[in-house]
């Protein structure tokens, strides 16, 4: 189990907000808290922290007139600490080495591969094969409909036909170095996790030869922490956003780390 961080850029700032509530139209969010400081610092601060894997997530789209200014702090972001941070959001085969050049260790995928409803085979080989499996995270954000979990994309708003299943990741395990899941209906919520989902990735998890998974969503207490660590089988990455103090929230950057390293 390792801590990874996060810098969610929306509108050109820092921000965590609430996944679900996400709209393309007027570019609009329901905030949870807005940074008084740039992509570029949390960056260093990760760097001088040797905390390494965790992502920056572009909230606008190419078509937002906020999507320049967005972009150019993720860049400085990726600048600040060259290999060792994730880049998702609007990533493409076209787009995607640049990141990588910026400083990315990895780009971040979802609707590029996710379209129509389903996975776009044609679209997932060739983002492979222009940045190298090694290089790329699949992310598999889902939402619960139904009694099953289901990829969504378009920043979370659209469902696709994909159940989030053990066939599923057995297939896509061999395209990409790792998935990040978050879990949409919680995400910067702060009521808690998906004991169910992440249960169910740490049964996947827990036979030889799984890639690694970051799970995301919905931790609002130390508490979580040991949850995730006990249902996940202490092989699930976490991500902790809106919860933790370095974006307002209540725990402890430095009590977090403590307890999963420990």
């Amino acid at each position: 189990m390792e801590f990874r961080p996060c810098i969610d850029i929306h509108n050109g700032q820092v921000k965590q907000i609430v996944g679900s509530s996400l709209e393309d139209h007027d570019d609009f969010a329901r905030e949870n808290f807005v940074a008084s400081r740039d992509a570029e610092y949390y960056a260093r601060f990760y760097r001088d922290n040797g905390i390494k894997g965790g992502h920056i997530i572009l909230l606008n789209p190419a078509s937002s007139p906020y999507y320049e200014a967005t972009r150019k702090q993720a860049v400085r972001a990726l600048a600040a600490y060259p290999g060792g941070l994730q880049l998702g959001g609007g990533v493409n085969a076209d787009n995607a080495a640049s990141y990588l050049e910026a400083g990315a260790s990895h780009v971040i995928v979802t609707s590029y591969v996710f379209q129509d409803g389903r996975i776009n085979m044609e679209h997932l080989e060739k983002i492979c094969h222009e940045v190298g499996r090694e290089h790329l995270v699949l992310d598999l954000s889902c939402r619960m409909k139904n009694g099953r979990y289901y990829i969504v994309t378009d920043r979370w708003q659209r469902f696709t036909e994909e159940k989030l299943d053990t066939d599923l990741l057995d297939m896509l395990m061999g395209y990409c170095d790792e998935f990040l899941i978050h879990a949409v209906d919680v995400e910067g919520k702060s009521q808690g996790i998906e004991k169910q989902l992440v249960r169910q990735l740490g049964v996947w998890c827990s036979s030889p030869g799984k890639i690694a998974v970051t799970y995301a969503g919905g931790v609002h207490s130390y508490e979580d922490i040991g949850l995730i660590r006990q249902l996940g089988g202490d092989r699930i990455h976490v991500t902790i956003g809106s919860a933790l103090d370095l974006f307002g929230g209540a725990l402890s950057f430095e009590e977090v780390l403590c307890r999963i390293i420990n």
